[in-house]
């Protein structure tokens, strides 16, 4: 395996830290990290703030210093963080963005793709290797089953979870909704609530739980009058995210410039 040198946007973050131990469990160089001014965390080593052996790096202010030394910026943060970052890298020598940051607008989507056009971006919802799979035979399967075949979309989160559905129940939806040749915008079903919540046919329903510390559960039913059939799926760790990154960022060092999704990563754009 060929070592590449990443960087890591907000290192001292959740999320940033376990990417960052990723990288290093995986052979990787982590070469540096990024963190807000109110982190506080400048005197510490990226390679301690990540529960690993120190590397003699510590955290820079902005993208431009972090990524240096770079082949691959991960970034796992806000919208406004994320597209400033990527104007920044425009000096580094970084030749692919992994951008696991969610909730841009239109426009942002927009500068994102536009910044595609010079280097290799793989931009997801979700980094977990089995939620694309499941995303992936979702699509499969409202492809092949009938308008008589309901479709349903159960999520369970952790109870401090604040939007709902999840963003990865609307992907399992958006891809149910196109292997029916549909948006999801028109297929998706209101909640269930009332004396009037009849389901529709050809309608995909979607239910959420909010519960203790679930790190995230997705179910995807199938259901004719006579049978079913359930795909699901069940993080066992937060760590399966910083898993499908780190994957991402090894296949996306090696492909021209453009904007890519997970499904690319695993060549499996073209199921269903």
């Amino acid at each position: 395996m060929t070592q590449l040198k990443m960087a890591v946007a907000g290192v001292a973050g959740r999320m940033g830290r376990q990417l960052a131990a990723m990288v290093i469990d995986r052979g990787h160089a982590l070469t540096g990290g990024s963190e807000v001014a109110a982190a506080g965390v400048f005197d510490e080593d990226i390679g301690t703030l990540a529960g690993r052996r120190a590397l003699g790096v510590w955290p820079a202010l902005g993208a431009a210093d972090a990524a240096a030394g770079a082949d691959v910026w991960i970034d796992f943060t806000r919208p406004e963080a994320t597209l400033a970052a990527l104007g920044a890298l425009e000096a580094t020598p970084v030749r692919a963005v992994i951008i696991g940051t969610t909730g841009f607008t239109p426009e942002q989507d927009a500068a994102i793709a536009a910044a595609a056009r010079r280097v290799a971006i793989v931009k997801a919802g979700n980094f977990s290797v089995g939620i694309n799979l499941l995303q992936a035979l979702t699509r499969l399967a409202a492809s092949r089953l009938g308008p008589d075949w309901d479709i349903e979309i159960l999520e369970s989160h952790h109870r401090l979870k604040v939007d709902a559905p999840s963003g990865t129940a609307r992907m399992l939806g958006e891809a149910a909704a196109a292997g029916r040749g549909g948006a999801l915008s028109e297929l998706q079903a209101p909640p269930y609530l009332g004396p009037d919540a009849a389901r529709k046919e050809g309608e995909i329903g979607m239910a959420v739980r909010r519960a203790g510390g679930i790190y995230g559960e997705h179910e995807v039913l199938f259901g004719s009058p006579r049978e079913t059939i359930r795909l699901s799926h069940m993080a066992l760790d937060r760590s399966v995210f910083a898993e499908g990154a780190v994957q991402a960022a090894v296949w996306a060092a090696g492909q021209a410039p453009g904007l890519y999704g997970m499904d690319d990563v695993l060549g499996i754009r073209h199921t269903g």
